[in-house]
């Protein structure tokens, strides 16, 4: 008994450094820009750094986080839905401790189809935000509803682009929306497959189109180079930053994650007043089409 008047004494002393997770959104405007590849490496570089990070594989349908790192995982969160899991049953383990949760397939658009499987992941998620430091959750391409609510409520939000013109046309296009609907959301902006100096210059022309046409300006996350050692470690099925430490996108990603942290924990804390949790209960009752 004194055991347990003690525990709950210990718990409510430190119920106010309790902090909820920081949930970050990863999406592109198409497919194809190494997306999924990025949301891995970048959150197996947090984990490298301290930090206890979950990684959620939201591309229903689409899904290859699982196979990105040779894994094949027991549950999926198509089978929380179906099995009613707990979402403790589902998280796997990866490369480093990372913790993951699988998509799976069958269904697309999930949460319109079903919405007591939104209600019960509300549910599911509040058991776990203060388990983390980062939740972060690796989108489909494009602007599909339910991806653009999770982008809304997340702290922040990842743009993973290249530097062709279509793919730098849709980069902005999601911006543009995602603006028009939020108007103070954090948006970060990655290039992938750089070659020499291109990634460099597309992010100053970018940065400079959005903030003449849509009042707004993102924060250059950073340039990641075209390399061969991203394609040998598809193929190993073994994230590049472990299968070729020294690679040259390795040394930038590690680069990009020590440059993240340091605007995390000076410059750009985040200003949500209100949970992620709460949040995003609130943009999947409100129109964003």
């Amino acid at each position: 008994m004194t055991d347990q008047a003690q525990k709950l004494r210990d718990l409510l002393n430190n119920k106010g450094n309790v902090k909820e997770a920081k949930s970050i959104a990863i999406l592109s405007g198409k497919g194809g820009v190494g997306k999924s590849n990025f949301a891995l490496n970048f959150s197996i570089g947090l984990q490298q750094k301290g930090k206890k990070v979950l990684l959620f594989d939201l591309d229903f349908g689409m899904g290859n986080i699982d196979v990105l790192m040779g894994l094949t995982p027991k549950k999926t969160i198509i089978q929380m839905f179906e099995e009613s899991l707990k979402i403790k049953d589902i998280i796997e383990e990866g490369p480093h401790s990372i913790s993951y949760v699988a998509a799976g397939s069958g269904l697309t658009d999930i949460f319109h189809f079903n919405p007591h499987y939104f209600d019960y992941f509300i549910k599911q998620l509040e058991t776990i935000t203060m388990h983390y430091d980062y939740i972060i959750f690796d989108l489909g391409a494009g602007m599909q509803d339910q991806h653009l609510r999770f982008a809304l409520a997340a702290n922040e939000c990842f743009i993973v682009t290249t530097t062709e013109p279509t793919s730098i046309t849709d980069a902005y296009a999601v911006m543009k929306h995602l603006y028009s609907l939020e108007n103070f959301i954090p948006i970060y902006v990655l290039v992938n497959r750089s070659f020499q100096n291109d990634g460099d210059s597309t992010l100053i022309k970018l940065k400079a189109v959005v903030e003449r046409f849509l009042k707004h300006s993102f924060i250059p996350l950073g340039v990641l180079p075209d390399d061969r050692a991203v394609i040998n470690a598809v193929k190993a099925q073994v994230p590049f930053l472990i299968h070729n430490k020294k690679s040259d996108i390795s040394l930038r990603l590690n680069y990009i994650v020590e440059g993240y942290l340091g605007i995390r924990n000076v410059n750009h804390r985040s200003t949500q007043p209100h949970s992620f949790v709460t949040k995003l209960k609130k943009m999947f009752t409100r129109k964003v089409d």
